[in-house]
């Protein structure tokens, strides 16, 4: 086994803690990985206070992993010592059902193997994830990391960025669309980077008037406060695509409404409560609602080569993981622009 240093939950209630554990030696197909900087996403607080149920102690969160190769199994081919990679959401599935084989492995006919809080394969082991000094994983899931990306402002775009880009590109927004993005934290600001780098004429929809000097730096074109009734209806059947990132509770007909002939409604936020809509909404325009749950591993690699070219990266703070449970509270009250990375190194 090979041991390793972390920081981890060891109930609902208690703040996170220095922890010991140990990783799996490494088999034929698994690559050793030491990691250096680690993103902390809204959904680590929730399965860490078990929010969602099922929460499983003790618990390593993070799923934003950036790291170097130490070690590589015996029948490891695309990677070696030294190399500077990426593991997301996922380090595991069943890898043969049709899903698995359309490289949708994130859709695993028999459920995907979450980096953390998760049963591996072997039904016996709970997967622990990235607030910690190294990892193994299986190379199937990991990913190339191009030395032209920070790697520190890399991490959140194997959550937050993916999660954005794959919607985005299943929809087919291009050059001339006029794109709206609501909510601007940690998954909208990514997703006004990938909407302007497409071409697309973007608006940033929000509650918050704070956020329209943020929005116009980051690129986008537009900005619409949503509590301004009067400006909503005046964009009534305006946009061909909505971004919708927000997880609070809230109604989906209002950003329906703001669709035109054949648009879309991408939702990647995850409200508590079930959402309401008018259906009247949905028919008179053909307008559609697409769920999306991050991406594929040839997908994500696909948004990190993207990104490398474009020089596309999440704005961070970098965070000691000894400030890791201040940083949960900054994020419950929205503190942060747009995502705490935390540093490994000081572990």
């Amino acid at each position: 086994m090979i041991p390793a240093k972390a920081y981890a939950a060891v109930d609902a209630r208690t703040p996170l803690q220095p922890f010991s554990f140990s990783r799996r030696d490494l088999r034929a197909d698994d690559v050793q990985i030491r990691i250096q900087y680690c993103g902390v996403c809204h959904s680590d607080i929730h399965q860490v206070r078990d929010e969602w149920g099922g929460s499983m102690y003790p618990m390593v969160p993070g799923h934003e992993i950036i790291g170097e190769v130490v070690n590589t199994g015996a029948n490891v081919t695309r990677f070696k010592a030294g190399d500077k990679v990426g593991v997301g959401v996922m380090v595991d599935s069943c890898c043969t059902c049709k899903n698995c084989n359309r490289d949708h492995e994130q859709y695993c006919e028999e459920g995907m193997t979450g980096t953390y809080n998760a049963m591996e394969r072997d039904g016996v082991t709970v997967a622990q994830g990235g607030y910690s000094s190294q990892i193994v994983v299986k190379e199937r899931f990991v990913l190339h990391l191009s030395h032209k990306l920070d790697p520190a402002a890399a991490a959140p775009l194997l959550c937050a960025g993916i999660t954005t880009y794959s919607p985005l590109r299943f929809a087919g927004v291009r050059a001339g669309q006029r794109v709206a993005v609501v909510g601007l934290g940690g998954l909208g600001h990514m997703g006004v980077k990938f909407a302007v780098s497409f071409g697309a004429e973007v608006t940033v929809i929000s509650t918050s008037p704070s956020k329209e000097a943020d929005a116009k730096r980051l690129g986008a074109h537009h900005f619409l406060l949503s509590t301004d009734k009067d400006a909503m209806k005046k964009h009534a059947s305006h946009f061909d695509v909505i971004l919708d990132t927000v997880s609070a509770n809230h109604n989906y007909t209002e950003f329906l409404d703001l669709l035109d002939i054949e648009g879309k409604l991408l939702i990647v936020g995850l409200p508590s409560k079930e959402p309401s809509l008018s259906p009247f909404s949905l028919i008179t325009k053909r307008r559609s609602i697409i769920g999306s749950m991050i991406g594929g591993i040839k997908e994500t690699q696909e948004m990190l080569d993207y990104c490398a070219e474009k020089n596309i990266v999440s704005d961070i703070e970098v965070i000691p993981v000894q400030y890791i449970n201040e940083a949960y509270e900054r994020m419950i009250r929205s503190d942060v622009k747009y995502r705490f990375v935390i540093d490994l190194a000081t572990l």
